[in-house]
Order: C-alpha cells, then sequence, then structure tokens
C-alpha cells in the first residue's frame, strides 16, 4: 500500500512537472493510458492505467490491442483518444534489442482471455515478452494476475466473463498488466504525453 501511495504522488508530481517540461520521446518509452473513467480493468489495477504501447518511432507505437492483436499505430491517433497516456522510460533496458523482440509479435492475435500459455499476446505481456537488457535478459518477471478489487472479491465483471468462457477466473496466474508494469522499479515516469 505504501508504495501505491507513492506511486501515485510521483506520477502527480511528474503530470505537474509536464506541464513546465517537454520530454522527447525515445524509441522504446512506453505510453501508459490513463482511463477518464473506470472500466473493467482499472476496477482491479491501480492508477486508472489500463492500457500501454511501445513507442517504435517518432510517430508510430507497436501495441495489442483487441480486434487487430499486435500492430503499429501513428502515435497521433493516441493522443486523440479520451483520458491521456504519460510517458515511461526503462531503465537497463536495449531498447534496440527490445523492440526488434517487439516487432516478432506482430500479427499475433489479442489475448482477450489475459493467459500466459498460449500464442495470443496483450498489451502489458508485449511489453513483459519483449524488454530485455543488452544480455537478452528479460526486464520484467511475471506477477500474479488481479481480477479482484480493493475488498479482495473478484469482481462480476470478471466472473461472468470468464463463465462465458467455460473457464474459471485465473485469479493469482503468471501475468502482468500495464498499472503494474508502471510501478516497477525500472521504469521511470517522466510526464505526460502532449
Amino acid at each position: 500500500m505504501a508504495r501505491r501511495w507513492y506511486i501515485n504522488i510521483i506520477i502527480g508530481i511528474g503530470l505537474a512537472l509536464s506541464s513546465c517540461q517537454t520530454y522527447s520521446l525515445r524509441k522504446g518509452d512506453l505510453l501508459f493510458h490513463v482511463a477518464p473513467t473506470a472500466n473493467a480493468i482499472t476496477d482491479v489495477t491501480p492508477d486508472m492505467i489500463d492500457h500501454v504501447a511501445i513507442v517504435l518511432t517518432s510517430d508510430s507505437v507497436i501495441e495489442a490491442v483487441p480486434r487487430r492483436g499486435v500492430t503499429i499505430t501513428p502515435l497521433d491517433s493516441l493522443r486523440h483518444q479520451q483520458g491521456h497516456y504519460i510517458i515511461g522510460r526503462v531503465h537497463g533496458a536495449d531498447p534496440t534489442l527490445s523492440l526488434i523482440n517487439a516487432r516478432r509479435y506482430l500479427g499475433r492475435p489479442y489475448d482477450a482471455l489475459y493467459l500466459a500459455d498460449n500464442e495470443a499476446v496483450y498489451c502489458s505481456e508485449l511489453v513483459q515478452f519483449s524488454f530485455t537488457d543488452s544480455h537478452g535478459q528479460r526486464l520484467f518477471a511475471p506477477v500474479p494476475m488481479s481480477f479482484h478489487d480493493a475488498s479482495g472479491r473478484i469482481t462480476p465483471y470478471w466472473i461472468d466473463f470468464y463463465t462465458r468462457q467455460g473457464m474459471d477466473v485465473p485469479e493469482g496466474q503468471p501475468g502482468t498488466n500495464p498499472a503494474e508494469l508502471s510501478q516497477r522499479k525500472t521504469v521511470k515516469i517522466l510526464g505526460r504525453l502532449r
């Protein structure tokens, strides 16, 4: 809980400073989407962050999105979405190698089930699988998946969603989520994307 409070303060300070500073995006930066309203993902993760994309070039990102899977998206299209994006820079990453890894997933379908043991990929899983140091060692280990709210109960949305799939909710299974990635010690939040 103390780490979450600390991250909220850092994000708040970063956003305040971003009104005074402009950051040049670098290849391999992460763009975290801060949703304008709560949704099924933000109900079970902190800080209203529900998506993450990887900066590929000065005008494009690579991301995993529903219906399109892992794809390259123009950066300007992110600026026109509801909510906003904050910039995260990954320390210790080899951006060239990480982007080569990310490109290997292009064309993969989106993993709407958020499972670790299939060929489909969701947004933060793309980051987890792609980011390595210069020796090829992954920087983001999986964490237990969370489909529960602050009270510890799995939310009705996810119970219904997985029931329709004929599955149990994969609570505690290995995985990742964008909000959790934004809180990793190796990720420095720089400010808001302009």
